[in-house]
């Protein structure tokens, strides 16, 4: 079916009309900011197409997410690999993410939001069927497992896609709050997978609830789930969602926006915000693990705090916040907002730090000491003392530690509403209200924000990619050492990003200051 939204005459607002210029579900003529036409049909278009982008977005990073969740699993399956190993496992999905997201960005405009939406959920079935497969297989060198990772990298690009396709649905007024959802329902996908990937595999989880399978862990199930799911969200998108004739453009004039001084500080500040979202998210898992919980060799009972139980909470509430911050930027200023959360990012990883350096070094078994029989294995009392301790220290690590993630949010939402802003300033420096000047720049805007959102969303992305780069640190022989010093790094980087946002869009006579960016 085709159709297409006229814009009415003031007397007689016209719902959607069919329209033979092209053939699928296009929609021609589309414009949110004529109150006429969004009543007449386009506001429930609008919604439809942001409800079925968030299901498709959600999986995406569910997949994209998968090996955070699963890399803390994988001993008890038979894989032995290191500290240093598991997080490059968790890192590599990030950067192929982050890299993916610019040709999805760039695909919307050329193909159609609805038809790219169909093929992005269909790439899911890759990285989820090798997943379960490999997984089976404990004798898979460890380069495979990289490679297969490195797939799961198409999940990440599809929030690039989602959010380029659904900038185009809403009229300015409402973007803060429908780019907020849209990436909300993405974001909580990572929860999602952390939170039930223990739970479908026969692991523990649900905060203890949830106990462990006797027939053991079956890591392939949740593979074989999201791939049905993938197909699932191929087939919503087909029937349900459009394209816009009104989002097309050439990749060149996409491209254009790099010559933009903002493009590029705005691609800086997501590094901090959705970057350590992202990055948080992946590692958050492997951090609880590393930090404080303690199993020899998986055969014998762990001790500690199993990850399986919180190290899904940063994640869904780093997601649950992010509406939030684009609703606050609507109301008060996405700038405003975002340096807000910057303070909230500082003083969480210095909290974070604070826990960290209360924590006591666990005893370890001997360099070359054989491995521990499990029959008559028992922890030591100097090993039970310092976990123990340093479980007291848990509840203080989560609290400062979600204080971040939630800070992460808000910064989320409110760079996101603080683009269609930027550029709609630049429009109105192209003449007086009105003019044809101003009138096709205020057009040319809209698809500009949307690829500058991919760019951002791409540059940003590759904090996925460095944080767990930085935590694994190969130059820190210590894990738990290492993790202390990242948490230094980044608090440097959280006052860098806050100087920027003051600078660039709060300085009192800065041109973005007095357009109320």
């Amino acid at each position: 079916m085709t159709s297409a939204v006229t814009s009415p005459p003031d007397h007689a607002p016209a719902p959607p009309v069919p329209s033979a210029r092209r053939t699928g579900r296009w929609i021609d003529e589309w414009d949110p900011e004529n109150p006429a036409q969004w009543d007449a049909g386009g506001k429930q278009i609008a919604r439809r197409n942001l409800i079925w982008s968030i299901f498709g977005e959600h999986l995406g990073f569910s997949v994209w997410l998968l090996w955070s969740a699963a890399a803390a699993l994988l001993a008890k399956v038979g894989f032995a690999f290191t500290p240093l190993q598991l997080f490059w496992l968790i890192a590599v999905p990030n950067l192929v993410g982050s890299l993916l997201r610019l040709p999805y960005t760039f695909a919307v405009p050329k193909f159609g939001g609805r038809n790219f939406a169909v093929f992005s959920a269909l790439m899911l079935v890759v990285p989820t069927l090798l997943f379960a497969w490999f997984v089976q297989r404990p004798d898979t060198p460890y380069w495979v497992f990289i490679v297969i990772a490195a797939t799961a990298g198409v999940g990440g690009g599809n929030f690039a896609s989602s959010m380029a396709s659904i900038n185009f649905f809403f009229p300015a007024r409402l973007k803060g709050t429908a780019l907020g959802l849209n990436a909300a329902g993405g974001n909580l996908g990572v929860a999602v997978i952390q939170f039930f990937l223990p739970i479908i595999v026969g692991g523990a989880g649900a905060f203890g609830l949830v106990k462990a399978s006797q027939s053991g862990i079956m890591l392939e199930r949740v593979g074989y789930l999201y791939a049905a799911l993938a197909v699932v969200a191929a087939l919503t998108a087909y029937f349900f969602m459009n394209n816009l004739s009104a989002a097309y453009s050439k990749p060149r004039e996409q491209l254009a926006v790099v010559k933009y001084q903002h493009t590029w500080v705005m691609s800086f500040l997501y590094i901090g915000t959705f970057g350590s979202f992202i990055g948080y998210s992946a590692a958050m898992p492997l951090l609880i693990k590393i930090n404080f919980f303690n199993q020899p060799v998986p055969t014998i009972p762990g001790i500690g705090i199993n990850f399986a139980f919180y190290g899904f909470l940063g994640a869904l509430v780093g997601s649950l916040t992010r509406p939030f911050g684009g609703w606050l930027a609507d109301r008060f200023g996405g700038a405003r907002v975002t340096l807000c959360a910057f303070i909230g990012m500082i003083a969480g990883t210095v909290l974070v730090m604070v826990a960290l350096a209360q924590l006591d070094a666990v005893p370890k078994p001997p360099a070359g000491a054989p491995a521990p029989d499990p029959a008559t294995f028992q922890y030591s009392d100097a090993v039970r003392a310092a976990v123990d301790h340093n479980s007291d220290i848990f509840p203080w690590f989560l609290a400062a530690f979600l204080v971040v993630f939630a800070a992460t949010g808000i910064g989320n939402g409110s760079t996101y509403r603080m683009i269609p802003l930027i550029w709609k300033a630049y429009a109105t420096q192209a003449g007086p209200d009105g003019t044809p000047a101003r009138v096709a720049a205020e057009r040319r805007s809209t698809k500009e924000a949307s690829a500058v959102i991919g760019i951002a969303g791409a540059i940003g992305a590759l904090g996925g990619f460095l944080i767990p780069i930085t935590f694994s640190a190969p130059w820190i022989a210590d894990p738990v050492d290492a993790v202390k010093s990242a948490f230094v790094v980044f608090t440097a980087f959280y006052v860098i990003c806050l100087a920027v946002t003051w600078a660039f869009y709060l300085r009192p006579r800065s041109v973005m200051a007095k357009a109320g960016v």
